[in-house]
């Protein structure tokens, strides 16, 4: 077998063998998701779905995402993305769910993106911030509606398997840690705030001082002046009792 047939073999089989590779890897890389895929309960986080096109020639025109019911945030805002427009809508809960906070009796339970298009072999991010994440669960589901501009409409809803295998059109799923241990640090770390902003009277006491110092200063350079204006009044007078001495020496020197 010559060089160049074994070369063509090579290339045939690798060739094949990055085909596979990339088919495999294609459908996960055409998932809606949320990123990151953590967060912690009871904190607020920021996320971001995202959403590739995977299409060869269809763009995506309109993405719905579906927030949990069961599980309501009290407090979700979204980032402008610019060329889309976004509506959150909120609805009154079929019954009040109680937390920590108090009953939860509405909530926002969708955000739609229209107006804009992710070309095919791009991807855009649609980023909310939201909050409290709940305590008495480990996951939060939000599935996702993908509009394409041939009219075509994937839903990514499918819940995760048991058996812990992929399903077809999975929903995006954000998974809910305990705090970490470090976590209260930020409150320590306010609280030791409190005790620096009370420094600020130290400060004052400080500039107190200073202020003291100043006029004692001021005091001095008052003394100073005192004591050489009197040294100026004295040479003054002196000057001037000279002046009659000498005058009156001269009206005598005729009379002699």
């Amino acid at each position: 077998m010559s060089l160049s047939s074994a070369g063509r073999r090579l290339a045939a089989v690798t060739a094949g063998a990055l085909a596979l590779t990339v088919g495999l890897a294609l459908p996960a890389l055409a998932h809606v998701t949320i990123n990151p895929g953590t967060a912690e309960k009871g904190g607020f986080t920021k996320v971001a779905f995202r959403v590739p096109n995977e299409r060869d020639k269809d763009s995506t025109t309109k993405l719905v995402i579906d927030l949990p019911i069961d599980h309501p945030l009290p407090f979700v805002s979204v980032r402008p993305v610019p060329g889309w427009k976004v509506q959150v809508t909120e609805s009154k809960l079929p019954k009040a769910v109680p937390s920590k906070y108090g009953d939860i009796t509405e909530a926002v339970t969708k955000i739609t993106w229209t107006g804009g298009k992710i070309e095919p072999g791009q991807f855009q991010e649609f980023e909310v911030s939201m909050g409290f994440m709940p305590e008495d669960t480990d996951q939060l589901l939000f599935p996702a509606t993908q509009t394409y501009s041939s009219g075509e409409v994937v839903k990514w809803a499918d819940e995760p398997k048991a058996d812990g295998t992929e399903a077809e059109h999975p929903v995006p799923t954000l998974k809910l840690v305990a705090p970490a241990a470090g976590g209260d640090e930020h409150g320590s770390a306010a609280a030791s705030a409190t005790p620096a902003a009370s420094a600020a009277p130290t400060l004052a006491v400080k500039a107190q001082s200073d202020s003291h110092d100043d006029a004692s200063a001021g005091a001095d350079s008052d003394g100073t002046a005192r004591l050489l204006a009197g040294i100026g009044i004295a040479v003054g007078v002196a000057g001037v009792a000279t002046g009659v001495a000498g005058l009156r020496r001269g009206r005598r020197t005729p009379q002699e």
